[in-house]
């Protein structure tokens, strides 16, 4: 019997899935063969994208959470004829997806890997494979799109409206930052969101019965959103009625149930955990095959007409869409010519005419300033100037001072979504995810809270980095300095463990002119997240007047102070952050006593491993083996600056309870230790 046109492109999609996991050896089948027709409906008929543009600014955007899945992804991209983004954002005319990177699956420089990645497959809108991450990134999203508009929109003109469509499955779920993220979405009426749910009660160890029984339904109800269900993956009507439903809801998040069958079709593995993790089979396959009246020997089929039908569809929709968009875009332009520029600017991650005029220039006072209000009153001088700087913390503004406070800020609300302090409640894992979908959408997000808690954080924070994403993340409260909250909230081992995270620069400012400079290297990043490690004790401001300018923390380390003139340093004290005061502190009483001593302020590590060995020699010259490394964390990863393990006065253990003061005295970091250590190595380096 003639298949439909509508069964065949499913079954086109099931079929690709299945032959690339077989001939990968590796992979997941099973959910692209029970949720293609959930994925053909909301590709071909409802989502808002066109293939020949994939990056254009008002599409809607869809997220495969359950990244596992990605076969399903590369087979819509495949189908649909997306095309390929350069790094210039322009089309290049060659496919995204081509047949032969489906048969390439999981190999080597294939654009279909074994998870989604942003950034390497265009029409990937984030990369997934944690699970929990892609829905959660994706009230970022749907965020951006009510901030965007709210700012962009005029009478006549909407120019921002997206909707964001997020794919789950039963592991997303289970994840605890999905909660913390559909909590927040429930709470801010975030309607232009629908998450699909795949529920197919497996996991890898098998039945969800063994560790999953709640109520989904009465979860998300509770937590303000509208819930649907379909009964069967298989009935597109149902499908399509479901999605439109979504599309009406005009207060609340829509979660759309799907009842499913996991490998829909295989005779022996439907509905097994087997088909979760691992091919088929070649016979099993065989008999999928004949199953859904598919040839049985044929590999890597794709019916022409099949091509055609997605050219008919969300081709021609799209493409449709996308020209009207980019000719409003032009009137747009005529009437409205600044906010189109800064339009425009956004989408190139292009930093807004005079965004750094007003920045202060702190000036000497041995009492100090915490590095916390220091960045408060940068943050606050920048952000009148550029206008998508948008952030907040995790119910820690009071205490990070990152709340925007200039005339016009607001909040954004439930009630106004043009607000550019958000508030992200007490969830520190959702708040990053949410920052990486913002910044997806292009706007320049931050978020905020304690050093400590950026353990919570940190899988997100690592996926911004692997995603390349200009993400901010201000943490305060840095070190044992935090004396009576006691060892919960000292943080030890979180400033290595942020460093171990290739591709994300770590800035531990010395003092007040140093936020401020390094805000500007922050700012001015276009493809490397950024976290701010921030005191909250006063830290003296250097007199620059004597000491180098801070203007040089751009090279991540710099010479502060030297040696007499024409002479070489018997001692390197290097430092970051509040204890390179203290170097300063110990180098002034060495130089005294006739000591050769040089202080190196190190405000991002990463930064100074970016420069050439000349520079680093003119740092750190090989010769001076006498160092002393000082900071009020963690030893580990100062090896690469000293010679000798005993060179670093760190911290080897959690902190304690008690004043700032007597906690430093306890575990070392006073003058008198760094000017001892300075002149033990001294001696033992002749």
């Amino acid at each position: 019997m003639a298949q439909s046109i509508e069964t065949l492109a499913i079954n086109t999609i099931r079929t690709l899935s299945m032959d690339a996991v077989q001939a990968a050896h590796s992979g997941h089948p099973g959910t692209p063969m029970a949720m293609a027709p959930v994925a053909y409906t909301l590709w071909n008929d409802f989502l808002r994208f066109d293939p020949e543009d994939p990056i254009w600014p008002n599409r809607d955007r869809f997220v495969l959470s359950m990244g596992h899945a990605s076969m399903l992804l590369y087979s819509l991209l495949h189908l649909t004829e997306t095309k390929a983004v350069n790094a210039k954002y322009e089309t290049t005319g060659v496919p995204s997806v081509s047949l032969d990177d489906i048969k390439k699956f999981r190999q080597l420089d294939s654009k279909c890997p074994g998870h989604p990645e942003y950034r390497w497959t265009s029409g990937v809108e984030t990369t997934t494979g944690p699970l929990g991450q892609g829905v959660a990134t994706s009230v970022g999203m749907a965020i951006a799109s009510r901030w965007l508009g709210r700012y962009f929109n005029r009478p006549g003109f909407e120019m921002f409206d997206f909707r964001v469509y997020a794919l789950c499955g039963d592991g997303c779920l289970m994840e605890g930052i999905s909660q913390e993220a559909l909590s927040l979405a429930g709470h801010l009426k975030l309607s232009n969101l629908c998450w699909i749910y795949d529920n197919n009660k497996i996991t890898i160890e098998g039945h969800t019965d063994w560790a999953f029984s709640e109520d989904v339904a009465t979860r998300f109800i509770a937590c303000g959103w509208n819930v649907t269900r379909v009964g069967d993956a298989n009935d597109t009507d149902m499908l399509r009625r479901a999605l439109t439903t979504a599309q009406r809801e005009r207060e609340r998040p829509t979660l759309i149930i799907v009842d499913s069958h996991i490998a829909w079709g295989a005779p022996n593995k439907q509905d097994t955990h087997a088909a979760h993790g691992e091919p088929l089979g070649e016979e099993e396959i065989r008999l999928t095959k004949r199953n859904y009246g598919w040839p049985e020997d044929a590999h890597f089929l794709v019916p022409e007409e099949v091509r055609q039908h997605f050219r008919e569809g969300i081709g021609q929709r799209g493409r449709k869409l996308r020209q009207d968009w980019m000719a409003r875009f032009e009137a747009y332009r005529e009437t409205y010519p600044e906010l189109a520029d800064q339009m425009l600017k956004i989408q190139k991650r292009e930093l807004p005419e005079g965004w750094d005029a007003g920045i202060p220039v702190f000036p000497p006072d041995a009492k100090g300033i915490a590095g916390r209000d220091a960045s408060a009153r940068v943050l606050n001088a920048i952000a009148p100037h550029f206008p998508w700087l948008i952030g907040g913390s995790a119910d820690l503004a009071p205490s990070t001072k990152t709340r925007l406070v200039f005339e016009g800020a607001g909040d954004f609300l439930a009630d106004n979504y043009g607000g550019r302090n958000f508030h992200f409640g007490v969830r520190e894992h959702a708040m990053s995810a949410i920052l990486n979908g913002m910044s997806l959408a292009k706007v320049r997000p931050y978020g905020s809270g304690f050093l400590i808690f950026s353990d919570y954080a940190r899988p997100a924070i690592r996926l911004s980095a692997l995603m390349e994403l200009p993400t901010i993340h201000i943490f305060t409260h840095d070190s044992i300095g935090v004396g009576e909250d006691g060892p919960t909230h000292q943080p030890i081992e979180q400033l290595a463990g942020l460093r171990s995270i290739p591709g994300l620069h770590v800035f531990r400012p010395a003092d007040a002119n140093e936020v401020a400079e390094c805000w500007k290297i922050i700012l001015r990043l276009k493809h490397e997240p950024a976290v701010l490690v921030l005191s909250r004790q006063p830290i003296p401001t250097l007199d620059r007047s004597i000491y180098a300018s801070a203007e040089l923390a751009r090279f991540g380390a710099y010479v502060l102070a030297d040696s007499a003139p024409g002479t070489t340093p018997q001692v390197l004290l290097l430092a970051t952050g509040s204890e390179v005061a203290l170097c300063v502190a110990a180098y002034e009483r060495l130089m005294a006593e006739g000591y050769q001593a040089r202080v190196i302020s190190m405000p991002c590590w990463s930064l100074f491993e970016h420069h050439s060995e000349e520079y680093h020699e003119s740092v750190l010259p090989s010769q001076v083996r006498a160092r002393v490394a000082v900071e009020l964390a963690s030893t580990f990863g100062w090896g690469r600056y000293v010679t000798h393990q005993r060179q670093i006065i760190g911290m080897k253990t959690f902190g304690a309870s008690a004043p700032l003061k007597e906690v430093a005295k306890k575990f070392g970091f006073t003058v008198e230790a760094v000017v001892e250590a300075a002149k033990r190595e001294i001696e033992a380096c002749q």
